[in-house]
């Protein structure tokens, strides 16, 4: 365990002079800030462009247009900086030999893996949750009064699959040496999982129904019970991926 907490501080250091925890942290601040006074200032933008013998009908804003813009932020560019910050979580140690040479002194390849998943994961719960609270605040201040249905389980669904795909990505990097194999496999699992999510039977199972049902969630039109199967798949696939990371990095020739 002692290994493990100095290689975690190692990576969290890592991440902080390769400057991808402040990226995220800005990126995500920008998008929590953004997605209230997007849904506040639509309306009247769109009225700017009306003319003579046209109108548009535009209703007032309200909570739940302010939490649409936050979730299709997130998790439509959000997702995507995230996987792209961490593309190289391994492969860029491997090529440069410093992982290699820790490894030599006895690092167990458990712990590298490990370590590398709870950094990732770490950064990417900081940068969602500074991403909520200031939305939850803008959105408290923009739109006093309003109410939503199940927003911190909804909140809940998306950081989990935000989990799922480090979880595929870190699998696709102990497979693959290259920079950007592991980023395609990742598109590639979500491109076939948003695929599959047609099909009614799959979508109470799919790890992808976490980042689509959120709104849904907010107004009632899915409830929290109809998720609990794509949530304990996700949690299972997480373990799996996490698991399998470890067994095939113990067997890599480096």
């Amino acid at each position: 365990m002692r290994n493990y907490f100095i290689f975690l501080k190692k990576e969290i250091i890592e991440s902080i002079r390769t400057y991808k925890l402040f990226i995220m942290l800005i990126v995500f601040f920008v998008f929590g800030m953004m997605s209230p006074l997007t849904a506040k200032l639509l309306p009247e933008i769109f009225s700017s462009f009306t003319t003579e013998g046209i109108t548009i009908s535009i209703t007032n804003p309200t909570a739940i247009d302010s939490w649409t813009q936050f979730f299709k932020n997130i998790s439509q560019m959000g997702l995507i900086v995230m996987v792209i910050l961490f593309h190289g979580i391994l492969a860029t140690e491997l090529s440069k030999g410093t992982l290699i040479n820790m490894l030599t002194k006895g690092l167990l390849r458990s712990t590298v893996i490990l370590s590398k998943f709870t950094s990732m994961a770490i950064v990417w719960t900081l940068s969602y949750m500074l991403a909520f609270i200031v939305c939850w605040g803008y959105t408290v201040y923009l739109f006093p009064g309003d109410q939503t249905s199940n927003l911190l389980f909804s909140v809940f669904c998306l950081w989990l699959f935000g989990m799922f795909l480090l979880s595929v990505l870190l699998f696709a990097s102990t497979l693959i040496k290259n920079n950007y194999g592991p980023l395609l496999i990742t598109g590639g699992v979500v491109a076939v999982l948003t695929a599959c999510n047609m099909a009614s039977t799959i979508q109470k199972y799919n790890p992808s129904s976490l980042a689509a049902k959120n709104v849904d969630l907010l107004t009632r039109a899915v409830k929290p019970s109809n998720l609990f199967y794509a949530v304990l798949t996700s949690v299972i696939c997480i373990l799996i991926m996490v698991g399998s990371s470890i067994t095939i990095f113990r067997k890599k020739q480096l």
